[in-house]
This record gives structure tokens, C-alpha cells and sequence, in this order.
């Protein structure tokens, strides 16, 4: 598939089926995400992977969500403000721009592995943080549920709802 269809075909999976997830998948998603470029490639980025019977508890708690509970991976994606780019003219640090460009490598990633995700931001960052003090230095952007979508998975009915261009685009 190229790069216009895996864009259209990726949707926010939310219902998943109990299929594991292959090791050499995950890596390829991994890879993506390490790949993936960031501001003058400091890549003050973070990937966490959520495998073991405790850590996963531990995340579910973290979000309001049923659908995720068989769910047997998750991916946590964080910058931190050590060593990142700061735009000089504003003091502007890139931290949460270049995690949220690894992420976004990451999630079509996922979708060119057949798999499904959801970009997950409505979580308790505060709760994550004491639970996984590993992660108190980093702004965290985004938790990816990984696996393949049950057969009657879909799309919401606002997936292919899309400003009009001349909406989104003005030409200087």
C-alpha cells in the first residue's frame, strides 16, 4: 500500500481482539518511531514499553477506558526539555513537537503492520507519573493500545468528516 492509502485506510481503533502481537511487529513500530526526525535530531524522546501483568494494570488505571482491557501492549511516547531544540527567537523548547512526530511515525506504523491503535491523550498524567516514576521528567503526548482490530472493529462516524482544504490551507 503507499503512503496516500495507509493514511486514509488508519482510523482510532478502539475494540480489539485478544490475537497477540507478533515481536517482530513491535519492533518494526519501535524503529519507526526511533527513525522518526526531530529538531536538530536531538531526539529527546522517550518510547516506554507496557508488557508486564503490573505495568499494565498500572496504565489501565491511568485512563477512563473499558475498551482497553485486553489489551496486552502499550506504548507510552514522552519528551523532555534536556538537551531539546529551543527556538531562539521565542525560548520555545520542541520537546512535545518531537515526541508527538515520533509518535505519529509510530501509529502508521502500526497500521502498515495491520495492527490497530488510538492516539490516547485523556489520561491521568499526574497518576502515570507516580506510578512510572521513570517518566516524571518527560511532557508525556500520547498512549498507543496495540494489537489487531476485532473483525467488527471500525472507524467512529467522524473519521472521514474533513475540513474542506480552503479551510485549512491559505496560499501567501
Amino acid at each position: 500500500m503507499n503512503f496516500s492509502e495507509l493514511v486514509k485506510s488508519r482510523y482510532s481503533c478502539r475494540k480489539f481482539s485478544d490475537k497477540a502481537v507478533e515481536d517482530y511487529k513491535l519492533t518494526a513500530i519501535i524503529n519507526a518511531g526511533i527513525s522518526a526526525p526531530t529538531a536538530k535530531n536531538v531526539q529527546p524522546v522517550k518510547i516506554w514499553v507496557i508488557k508486564s501483568e503490573e505495568a499494565l494494570e498500572k496504565i489501565k488505571s491511568c485512563m477512563p477506558f473499558t475498551w482497553t482491557k485486553n489489551i496486552k501492549i502499550f506504548l507510552v511516547i514522552g519528551g523532555t526539555e534536556e538537551g531539546a531544540f529551543v527556538r531562539p527567537s521565542d525560548d520555545r523548547n520542541f520537546k512535545d513537537v518531537d515526541a508527538a512526530i515520533v509518535a505519529t511515525h509510530m501509529m502508521l506504523a502500526v497500521e502498515d503492520e495491520g495492527l490497530g491503535t488510538t492516539w490516547i491523550g485523556y489520561f491521568d498524567t499526574v497518576k502515570t507519573k507516580e506510578l512510572f516514576p521513570e517518566m516524571k521528567d518527560y511532557d508525556l503526548v500520547a498512549i498507543f493500545p496495540i494489537g489487531y482490530p476485532a473483525d467488527d472493529a471500525m472507524p467512529s462516524d467522524r473519521h472521514h468528516v474533513r475540513k474542506d482544504m480552503s479551510e485549512m490551507v491559505s496560499c501567501l
